[in-house]
């Protein structure tokens, strides 16, 4: 699991990766608007840990962007502890509220209980359009018509659809596709899985509408 932390306070921010790094979770570390969209943008998310009172664009701005492309679970730590700034962050989307100062034991107990909860919720089931993918079964279909996928085209695809609205820049994607079948992926292997997979789900695959690439960065599911 990912968490990024965005945080103002350089040492707080130092301190509390560092606590959930212990924990085994992989963390990334932003402390400004600018810093923790690009962050979030570059990698797969699994919590967002936000503090409001950024410098220029606050936490509040940054949640309500995130939301518009993500339902990442997003905890607000923060001094700003009225019940009007509860509301506030609460209305932009946010998951939890966490006031400072506050103990790093309950932080930690806070997130360990929403990345269960998120886990418990993953779908089993996605539909997009006429794409229709069982997690469980693994299988695919488009329209209602079965699809036959190869192992590392299927993982491809459960990768994209589970981070729909997230970028995933190739190096992410080779990381999480290169022990498949115990089989190293490369550079090639990895355009080649991008252009048999159109070929099997897109109406067009020149004109992919599903498999979306984002140049410079890498590939992203849906328009």
């Amino acid at each position: 699991m990912r968490i990024l932390v965005v945080e103002d306070d350089k040492l707080l921010a130092k301190g509390v990766g560092l606590v959930l790094k212990k924990q085994g979770y992989e963390i990334d570390i932003a402390y400004t608007y600018e810093e923790g969209m690009t962050a979030f943008k570059g990698q797969t998310i699994d919590l967002m840990l936000l503090d409001i009172n950024l410098k220029g664009k606050s936490g509040l701005d940054l949640c309500g962007e995130v939301r518009k492309i993500s339902g990442v679970p997003i905890i607000f730590i923060t001094a700003r502890d009225t019940e009007e700034d509860m509301i506030e962050g609460f209305d932009q989307g946010c998951d939890d509220y966490i006031a400072k100062p506050f103990s790093l034991e309950v932080l930690k107990r806070r997130v360990e209980v929403i990345l269960k909860r998120v886990g418990k919720e993953k779908k089993i089931l996605f539909e997009d359009g006429g794409i229709r993918i069982d997690y469980d079964m693994k299988q695919v279909s488009r329209e209602d018509t079965p699809i036959k996928l190869t192992a590392t085209e299927y993982r491809l695809l459960e990768v994209l659809t589970q981070h729909k609205g997230q970028v995933l820049t190739r190096e992410m994607l080779l990381e999480k596709l290169w022990d498949i079948n115990g089989k190293f992926i490369d550079e090639n292997t990895l355009s080649v899985n991008i252009r048999r997979l159109r070929g099997k789900i897109e109406t067009n695959p020149k004109m992919p509408e599903w498999i979306v690439t984002v140049f410079g960065i890498g590939y992203t599911w849906g328009q």
